[in-house]
């Protein structure tokens, strides 16, 4: 059996979201949580993180910053 509260995630799908229960089985865990708006989903990755990554982590070994 797995970790996932079913009845809780239909409860959520049906109530705050207003679905069919057809519809909540047809969907991704990705369009679920998307429709949920939750804030603990990570964003995307951005140009000043990635920026930030490659000083950080850079391809050529012994050009972090720092080093």
């Amino acid at each position: 059996m797995s970790g996932f509260d079913w009845p809780g995630l239909l409860r959520l799908a049906l109530g705050r979201l207003g679905l069919q229960p057809e519809a909540f089985w047809r969907l991704t865990p990705a369009e679920f949580v998307l429709m949920l708006g939750e804030p603990t989903v990570a964003r995307p990755l951005d140009r000043s993180r990635l920026e930030e990554l490659a000083r950080l982590w850079p391809d050529r070994p012994g050009q972090a910053e720092g080093e």
